[in-house]
């Protein structure tokens, strides 16, 4: 491992788990909850952003999941193109995330589109004319039972999880609008960028009022059309190895099955699919040994679960717009926009 590739600490994956549960947090809750002053929890987190080995961006809610088309795309290359293809297809804002793996296929991506048709205009008419592409496989997100901004870690103790995760006793009420504008398209572009951009940062870059940035963003949460999330290099923070299992399950189970997954703490991503497969399971683990520890599991508590296919990512290109390098550190951003009109 490169010396500037050091895996993060105890303290630094603390901090990482207090923002997957509160990623918009004040640096005073999260050292009250870490038990550290504020200025040291600030300063801790910027040094990781500077070093790219953790950040704070967005994840689509279960309201804009149910809104857009969302898709898993097998790719197959050209002898010797994989690396050439998969850093023209990081800068697509319509693929989410970009895997190189060690299977069947050379790339397993994760692609978004507004709607059927203009999924079928990218996947039929565009990537197919991308040098070094021989094939795309195309499998249809029917149900999302969780997405990866969902995983936690557990690296605080149960105290200090209470702290960040209580509740308020009454849930606002869910109005405003939910249609995404070329206003909210602009403001996304901002946070996938910068998920801790304050109400005031965001104002000014966007030219408009303070109250109008930070009603906006609380209307798209409270809708659960936009969520937060931090993120971090898994390789550096114990959790090196990216599983896909896909599976067939009798049809009649497949929602049983997919929220008793979705328990799982090694869970990711957890999708019904179309196609021969019509489930899909993406784990984060410690080991590739973890594999097999996992599938054994799989087998034994649901024995209607037939994993079809089992496939270790090598690299993770893309991560939810975020570009990363060979540690899985951020290297840039390329920010998601399903509404564009596709393009190559």
């Amino acid at each position: 491992m490169q010396e500037d590739a050091k895996p993060l600490s105890e303290d630094d994956l603390a901090l990482i788990n207090a923002l997957q549960l509160r990623p918009r947090a004040s640096w005073t809750d999260l050292g009250r909850a870490l038990g550290l002053d504020p200025v040291t929890v600030a300063r801790r987190f910027n040094r990781l952003t500077e070093h790219g080995t953790a950040w704070v961006g967005l994840s689509p809610g279960p309201r804009l999941l149910e809104r857009i088309c969302l898709a898993f795309a097998q790719i197959d290359c050209t002898p010797g193109a994989t690396a050439t293809v998969a850093r023209a297809l990081s800068g697509h804002p319509h693929m989410l995330t970009l895997e190189r793996s060690a299977g069947g296929h050379d790339i397993l991506a994760t692609v978004a589109t507004r709607d059927l048709s203009a999924l079928s205009r990218y996947t039929l008419d565009l990537l197919p004319h991308v040098p070094g592409i021989t094939a795309v496989d195309v499998r249809i997100v029917t149900h999302t039972f969780t997405e990866g901004g969902r995983w936690r870690i557990a690296a605080l103790a149960p105290g200090q999880r209470a702290r960040l995760t209580t509740s308020p006793v009454t849930r606002p009420p869910r109005q405003g609008p939910g249609d995404i504008t070329l206003f909210d398209r602009a403001l996304l572009a901002r946070l996938a960028r910068d998920g801790r951009a304050s109400y005031q940062a965001l104002s000014t870059a966007l030219g408009v009022s303070l109250s109008t940035v930070k009603r906006r963003i609380e209307q798209l949460v409270r809708l659960d059309v936009l969520r937060f999330r931090c993120d971090f290099a898994r390789p550096l923070g114990g959790w090196p190895v990216a599983l896909t299992f896909w599976a067939k399950v009798p049809p009649t189970d497949l929602p049983a099955v997919g929220h008793a997954l979705v328990r799982l703490p090694e869970t990711r991503n957890c999708a019904a699919v179309t196609g021969p497969h019509n489930l899909v399971l993406q784990a984060s683990l410690h080991s590739v040994d973890d594999a097999l520890r996992l599938e054994t599991h799989l087998a034994t508590t649901h024995p209607g679960l037939d994993i079809v296919d089992r496939v270790i990512t090598l690299r993770h290109d893309k991560l939810l717009g975020r570009l990363l390098d060979p540690y899985g550190r951020s290297a840039g951003v390329v920010p998601p926009d399903i509404w564009a009109e596709p393009t190559i």
